[in-house]
C-alpha cells in the first residue's frame, strides 16, 4: 500500500507539472518591474558566505543586464536542496531560470530529459545562436562538451559547467606516508608485490615508534568511489572505472567484473586483507570515520589511503607526510582511472516561466560567464579583493603555463561573487595558469600539490575507456536500465568485498557469482550500454 500510495503521489505531480507547462503564458512572471528592468526569479544556492540581495555580482548583474532578480534560495545541502528542486517542479511553481550547483542539485540526465519532453525546460538551441556567441563557440570547438550538453533528440535543454579539473579528471590515487618510508629505510613501491613489501613493514616494524603495533597499513572509504582501495589495485589487473565496471576495445563494450583478470586482482587484494594489510573499515567506514583515522589524536598510525587528494582523508598538521605515488605496475597493466571531470548533469536551464525578454537576457548572462572575464567576475570576485594580476616571481600551477590570475583568501571573505553557481567556465589552459604558492603542502600550494600528483596518473588510461560522464540514456530504457545498474552494479561492490575478506571462496563460490550476474541481466546491461556509447561516437 505505501508503494501505491508513493507511485499516486508521482503520477499527481507529473500531471501537475504537465498543466503547469500548457499554462504558462498565463502564469509567466510581468515581464518589466516599475524602473524598466526585467523580472526574473532565479532557483540558486547560497553558501554560508554569501548573501544574494546586497551581493555585489548580483548588482553587476542587474546592472550590466537591465535584471531585477527574485531569488528562491537554497543551501548547500544536496539532500535539502535536490528536494526543493524537485517539490518546486511537481508543485508547477518554480523559477523562470536555475543556476544550479553540479555537486549540490544538478538535474540528472534522466530529469532534464523528461522535464523537456513535458515542456517545462525550454531548447537553448535558439537562445543559444541568437544570444550566446561565446557559448556557440565553445560548442563548436569543444566536441566532447558539445556532446554532453546535446539530449538524444538534438536540443540543449540543460548547461553543464566546462570545468576542466585537472586533478578530478584522474581521481583515484593511492597516497603513501612518505615518513614512514623514510624511518623505515624504504623505497616508493612500484608494483603490487612492492606495494606489499611496504604494508607488511609498516604493520610489523613499529614505524610511528610508539612501540606498539598500532599501524593500520592500508585504508580507505565506502563514502565515495574515489576511497576505493578497489580500483587503485585492480588497474594492475583489468582496467576499473570505479563507476560502471565497463570495457572498451575496438569500440566494443564488455564487462570487467566477470573476467579471469577480476578474478585474479581479487586474489590479489584478498591476499593483502588476509595478512592484515587493508583496513576492514576501509569497506564500511563513512568519509568522518576516514579522516579520523588519518586524524589519530595520539600517534599516526596510517600507512596509506586511497583518495583523490589528501584532504579527504586527514586535515590536520599531519597532511605533509602523505605524498601521491604512480599506479602499480602489475602483471598486466599499469592503468589509472580516469573521470572527464565535465558530465551531462545540468546546471542551467530555462523553464516556461521565463517571459521572453528574460529567456534572452538569462542567455545572455550565462553567455557572459563562458568569458574568462566574466567568470572571474561571476566565480572569483573583484580583483584587489578576492584576486590580483600575477607578480613578476609569481609561478602558475602548470609552470609551463603563464600566470594569470592569483587568488586572495582573505580572512573575512568578501560577498562578491556567486561562488560555485556561476562555476561554468575554467577549461584546463586557464586554471592550469593560477597561481599557487611553491610549497606545496601549505594551504596556499594545496592545488599544485593535487596538479604534481595528478601528473603520476595523466595519460596512463586505457586508450579507449566507456563515457559514462557523456552518454545519453533514451527515455523508453531508463526505468529498465535503472533497475539494470543498480542491481549489478551493486551486486559487484559487495560480491567483491566478500570474496577480499573471504566471507566467499574465489575457489568455490566465483561460478555461483558469474551465473548470479547473468541472472541480473549482465548481458542486457552491456547491450544498453553498447547502443548508447555507439549513439554517443557517431553523434555529429
Amino acid at each position: 500500500m505505501k508503494w501505491k500510495s508513493f507511485y499516486m503521489v508521482l503520477i499527481f505531480a507529473s500531471i501537475i507539472l504537465i498543466l503547469s507547462a500548457c499554462n504558462s503564458d498565463d502564469e509567466s512572471s510581468e515581464e518589466e518591474n516599475a524602473d524598466g528592468k526585467t523580472n526574473m526569479s532565479v532557483f540558486i544556492a547560497e553558501n554560508g558566505e554569501m548573501d544574494l540581495e546586497t551581493n555585489s555580482f548580483t548588482e553587476f548583474a542587474e546592472e550590466e543586464f537591465d535584471i531585477n532578480f527574485e531569488f528562491q534560495k537554497t543551501g548547500y545541502d544536496s539532500s535539502a536542496a535536490k528536494e526543493k528542486r524537485q517539490i518546486s517542479l511537481a508543485s508547477g511553481d518554480y523559477a523562470d531560470v536555475f543556476f544550479l550547483v553540479d555537486w549540490v542539485d544538478n538535474f540528472a540526465p534522466s530529469e532534464i530529459l523528461k522535464y523537456g519532453e513535458q515542456g517545462a525546460l525550454l531548447p537553448l538551441n535558439d537562445l543559444i545562436d541568437e544570444h550566446a556567441p561565446n557559448l556557440k563557440e565553445v560548442l563548436e570547438e569543444r566536441d566532447e562538451f558539445r556532446k554532453i550538453a546535446t539530449a538524444p533528440d538534438g536540443n540543449i535543454y540543460s548547461v553543464p559547467g566546462l570545468e576542466e579539473c585537472f586533478h578530478c579528471t584522474w581521481p583515484n590515487k593511492l597516497w603513501i606516508n612518505s615518513d614512514w618510508l623514510d624511518e623505515l629505510g624504504l623505497d616508493v613501491p612500484a608494483t603490487h608485490e612492492e606495494l606489499k613489501e611496504v604494508l607488511t613493514a609498516f604493520k610489523e616494524q613499529d614505524p610511528n615508534g610508539n612501540g606498539e603495533q598500532d599501524e593500520i597499513p592500508l585504508s580507505g572509504s565506502a563514502a565515495s568511489p574515489n576511497h576505493s582501495v578497489i580500483p587503485i589495485l585492480m588497474n594492475g589487473f583489468v582496467y576499473d572505472d570505479a563507476q560502471t565496471r565497463l570495457l572498451v576495445n575496438n569500440g566494443e563494450v564488455s564487462f570487467a567484473a566477470n573476467t579471469d583478470e577480476w578474478k585474479e586482482g581479487l586474489e590479489y587484494i584478498h591476499s593483502l586483507y588476509e595478512e592484515g594489510l587493508i583496513d576492514p573499515g576501509a569497506f564500511t567506514q563513512n568519509r568522518d570515520a576516514f579522516i579520523q583515522l588519518g586524524n589519530n589524536a595520539d600517534d599516526v598510525i596510517l600507512g596509506a589511503a586511497a583518495a583523490q587528494h589528501a584532504w579527504e582523508f586527514i586535515d590536520n598538521d599531519n597532511h605533509p607526510m602523505f605524498d601521491a605515488i604512480e599506479p602499480l605496475q602489475g602483471p598486466n597493466h599499469q592503468y589509472a582511472t580516469y573521470n572527464y571531470p565535465v558530465t551531462n548533469s545540468g546546471t542551467f536551464a530555462i523553464t516556461n516561466k521565463a517571459s521572453e525578454e528574460a529567456q534572452v537576457k538569462a542567455i545572455q548572462l550565462l553567455d557572459y560567464m563562458f568569458t574568462i572575464d566574466g567568470m572571474i567576475r561571476s566565480h572569483i570576485g573583484v580583483e584587489g579583493e578576492d584576486w590580483v594580476e600575477p607578480e613578476e616571481g609569481d609561478v602558475a600551477i602548470n609552470e609551463e603555463m603563464e600566470a594569470n590570475v592569483k587568488l586572495l583568501f582573505p580572512e573575512d571573505p568578501p560577498n562578491n561573487n556567486w561562488s560555485a553557481a556561476a562555476q561554468y567556465f575554467q577549461p584546463r589552459e586557464f586554471r592550469d595558469g593560477q597561481v599557487q604558492a611553491e610549497d606545496i603542502y601549505t594551504d596556499e600550494g594545496f592545488e599544485r600539490r593535487l596538479q604534481e600528483a595528478t601528473y603520476l596518473y595523466e595519460g596512463k588510461e586505457p586508450e579507449e575507456t566507456f563515457p559514462f560522464w557523456g552518454v545519453w540514456y533514451p527515455q523508453d530504457v531508463q526505468d529498465e536500465y535503472s533497475t539494470l545498474e543498480t542491481n549489478i552494479l551493486d551486486n559487484v561492490e559487495q560480491s567483491s568485498v566478500q570474496f577480499i575478506t573471504g566471507e566467499l571462496s574465489l575457489e568455490d563460490d566465483w561460478d555461483d557469482y558469474l551465473s548470479g550476474l547473468e541472472s541480473l541481466g549482465i548481458d542486457r546491461y552491456i547491450e544498453i550500454n553498447q547502443q548508447v556509447y555507439d549513439s554517443y561516437m557517431n553523434q555529429e
